[in-house]
């Protein structure tokens, strides 16, 4: 991935401007259609300074990634401490994913569809923060299988990727569809069909 800073002592306060600026002119006019004049512009600060904190546009949109999934990783392993039934982990992960997303559209935007054009973030897709993601879905699934509450017979690797398409696909859903509604709604459809099925019991 591209180095997010050139200054490791960078004043958060004018770094988190300038990526927060980033994300409404990427959600905007879109990534390829946005020039680092136009970020430092939004920021309300000089080209040159975009440049102090950042190689070019690429290393802005992957530090974008970098730092939110940062956040969300961390506040996720913290709660998952708390919490004892691999349940209510899948559960808590499904709704604070569609929360936090729902809260912010243009990230969502970014995320959804800007990063997924950038061929540099593709490329090394398995091996970012998305990876580390994943290991938190696929730990508690493995957990609930060695202690008996999800069937053994069942990929977990695979699991953990359905589990994940299945909130993507809400998010990318929810930002192109002409209405609008709240993102979280759709979390207690998600978690009851992936625990309970689709077939009558």
């Amino acid at each position: 991935m591209a180095t997010r800073s050139l200054n490791s002592n960078r004043p958060a306060d004018k770094y988190s401007s300038i990526l927060n600026a980033a994300i409404k002119v990427f959600a905007r006019n879109g990534f390829f259609n946005s020039k680092v004049a136009d970020v430092a512009r939004e920021a309300g600060v000089a080209d040159g300074t975009v440049y102090l904190y950042f190689k070019n546009k690429d290393d802005i949109l992957t530090s974008i990634f970098d730092e939110k999934m940062d956040l969300v990783i961390n506040r996720l392993s913290e709660d998952f401490s708390k919490i004892d039934d691999p349940r209510d982990k899948l559960r808590h992960l499904i709704r604070s994913h569609l929360t936090w997303l729902g809260r912010d559209r243009n990230l969502a935007i970014v995320f959804q569809v800007e990063l997924r054009q950038s061929t540099k973030f593709m490329e090394q897709f398995s091996t970012t923060k998305v990876a580390e993601y994943f290991g938190l879905i696929r730990q508690a699934i493995e957990d609930g299988q060695r202690r008996g509450i999800f069937r053994k017979s069942f990929n977990s690797k695979l699991a953990t990727k359905i589990l994940f398409g299945a909130i993507d696909e809400m998010v990318t859903n929810w930002i192109l569809s002409p209405k609008r509604y709240d993102l979280a709604s759709t979390a207690e459809t998600v978690i009851d069909l992936f625990f309970n099925g689709v077939v009558e019991k």
